[in-house]
């Protein structure tokens, strides 16, 4: 089975490419493919950065419950008014990644303890462990209140319960937002939830977090790994995805004291698997399934899509959810090996198994096991000795500089996961470029053996990746956007 989805996957690439030149222009081809062989793909250099215009993709356009997704830095956020990722801002986000792998590592390492704190101390929320950091790259646009909806532009983050905004008067501090912030008195529907309520009272296994009552309003707080944090009124508010898809009564975080690395986005979309999460929230319409695709770069566009299409994709294969993971937030998967250049390098499973891993869309950079890590890298400096080395960038390490060639020859890179899958690597998902003269492995290894491995985002992009939490398993396709 792996072996005919890995063809399928190379003659689709192929298409794909064909199409990809035959209609459009250099500028909106990312990552622009001149050969595949069964071991390696050939890339324009000329495509390594992204474009300055943004380039949508239709497939958020053509289902039902489907937000478009764009990334954080780029023309396709009208948010940010940077175009692209400066050397600056790339450094800033690999920094900001490691913060956030050390906080799940803490967090899974089961090291962390509840924190408790008065609505008073929210000014000085000290950085804890118990949470995630927030550098997610991926925005979509969802709508809040009755009867004029409120448009907002959130974070999305499957390795978070808590759906929350900034909201007015913000009582003590808010961050600069694109949007104007979210005003209950203009709402209809907004109502804070009570501090003896059961939603209340479950709110410290969503956050970590017990926060006192004030009064009988009940408070949330959430605070990450780098002190960023959101303290504010637990609330019920209608929710609007789409113009079909509308949720009264959605539990959220109306935040009066926020501070951190959110960018100008508004919040944060929680996709974790806490029944307070979004996707347990609207578990009645969607049964707890959901997908989307990391858009190639940040000129292009992905989408995020609620419950299960009817045109998914006939190549998507699935894998078992991990159970080691299953009384936490995030997603577990199994992974049971990695091929470099169409080879399978000599890693032993207890290498993944004795960690585990999960996916995360809100993580930059695939972190693997030292050993994992190690014969990864060795491989691919073999297969891309021809090219002169660069300095390492941050947390990456293999680093080449190719300002004096047209193309590259990079090696294909295979993931294999539990239940016989093979998921190939986009080269975009190979390579992180910061300049052309600074392009780099785009994975990381954990500097202790028994740290989680994590799967991250870069990996992910152009895939269709699908969550079907009910059935327990994790779905990828190729070519889910470009």
């Amino acid at each position: 089975m792996a072996t005919s989805f890995r063809r399928l996957n190379i003659l689709s690439s192929f298409r794909l490419v064909s199409l990809c030149l035959l209609f459009y222009s250099k500028q909106t081809c990312a990552f622009q493919v001149k050969e595949i062989t069964h071991s390696h793909t050939t890339v324009l250099i000329s495509s390594l950065l992204p474009s300055s215009v943004c380039n949508t993709s239709t497939k958020a356009g053509e289902r039902k419950s489907s937000l478009k997704v764009v990334h954080k830095h780029g023309p396709c956020n009208k948010l940010d008014g940077d175009i692209t990722d400066s050397p600056s801002q790339a450094d800033q986000i690999l920094l900001q990644d490691q913060v956030r792998v050390n906080s799940i590592h803490s967090r899974l390492s089961k090291k962390s303890v509840s924190s408790k704190i008065k609505q008073t101390d929210a000014t000085t929320i000290p950085a804890k462990d118990g949470n995630v950091l927030d550098s997610s790259n991926y925005i979509v646009t969802v709508g809040l209140g009755t009867p004029k909806k409120q448009y907002l532009s959130l974070l999305f983050d499957t390795g978070s319960d808590i759906t929350w905004t900034q909201c007015k008067p913000c009582v003590n501090s808010c961050y600069k937002q694109n949007e104007p912030i979210f005003d209950p008195s203009k709402s209809k529907t907004y109502a804070n939830v009570s501090c003896s309520s059961e939603e209340c009272n479950s709110l410290e296994s969503a956050t970590g977090i017990l926060m006192d009552c004030p009064d009988s309003t009940c408070v949330y707080g959430i605070q990450y790994g780098d002190s960023s944090y959101s303290v504010g009124f637990f609330a019920r508010e209608t929710l609007t995805l789409t113009s079909s898809d509308v949720f009264p009564n959605f539990l959220f975080g109306c935040g009066q004291n926020n501070r951190g690395l959110f960018g100008k986005s508004a919040g944060l979309l929680g996709l974790g698997r806490n029944p307070l999460s979004l996707i347990s929230q609207t578990d009645g319409k969607y049964k707890s399934f959901f997908s989307y695709c990391l858009p190639s770069s940040s000129s292009s566009t992905g989408h995020l899509t609620f419950g299960q299409p009817d045109n998914l994709s006939k190549t998507l294969k699935f894998t078992p959810l991990s159970a080691i993971f299953s009384d936490t937030s995030f997603y577990g998967l199994d992974i049971v090996g990695i091929s470099v250049g169409g080879r399978k390098l000599s890693i032993p499973k207890s290498v993944f198994s004795n960690t585990g891993t999960i996916i995360d869309s809100g993580t930059v950079i695939t972190r693997l096991p030292p050993a994992a890590y190690s014969a990864l890298r060795t491989a691919f400096r073999k297969a891309m000795a021809k090219y002169p080395r660069a300095p390492d960038l941050s947390i990456l390490d293999t680093c080449y500089n190719l300002s004096n060639y047209t193309s590259v020859k990079v090696p294909i890179i295979s993931f294999f996961f539990g239940g016989g899958i093979e998921v190939i690597i986009d080269v975009s998902g190979i390579l992180y470029v910061n300049k052309v003269s600074q392009v780099c492995l785009a994975v990381a290894g954990n500097s202790d053996a028994n740290d989680v491995a994590i799967f991250g985002n870069v990996q992910q992009k152009t895939m269709e990746v699908v969550y079907d939490v009910a059935g327990g398993r994790v779905g990828f396709a190729p070519m889910g956007c470009s």
